[in-house]
């Protein structure tokens, strides 16, 4: 399974637009295109690499489309890493050695990064739900498929 560091990449992201636009606001003349695309980048993790995660044996073992397995799988480390920013922003909120600036602006960047992977679970479950259309899915199979949801 693919696996996106989507933390890193929204970081190096909103940095490079951040100073995208405080040159325009200087004046200065804009970064090239693979200036402001060397900040953004892809890494699989070591989980990624090493083969498929075990929390996902049940969506492997299913006999559902493949296309259907991976989306099922996004969606699943999606809503993890979801889970994680929401853990990170009651952890921020609640430190008491941050000042308030400091809390503020880690608050601001993990707030986008939540942003973007709850856009990014709703553009995989928009996709899941054509997947579904497209395959035609036998009634034992449209079971497993909810099973697996709310699993």
């Amino acid at each position: 399974m693919l696996s996106l560091d989507v933390n890193n990449s929204v970081a190096r992201l909103s940095e490079a637009v951040r100073r995208q636009v405080a040159a325009k606001e200087r004046g200065d003349e804009p970064e090239d295109r693979a200036t402001v695309l060397q900040g953004i980048r892809v890494s699989l993790s070591d989980l990624g690499k090493a083969g498929k995660p075990q929390k996902n044996d049940d969506i492997d073992e299913s006999s559902l489309p493949d296309r259907i397995k991976e989306l099922l799988k996004m969606i699943r480390e999606l809503k993890a890493q979801i889970a994680e920013r929401k853990a990170e922003l009651q952890a921020i909120a609640s430190d008491p050695g941050l000042d308030e600036e400091t809390r503020r602006q880690r608050l601001e960047a993990v707030q986008g990064q939540l942003a973007s992977l709850q856009g990014a679970l709703g553009s995989a479950n928009a996709n899941l739900v054509k997947a579904v259309r497209d395959a035609n899915l036998s009634q034992e199979q449209a079971g497993e498929l909810g099973k697996l949801l709310a699993g």
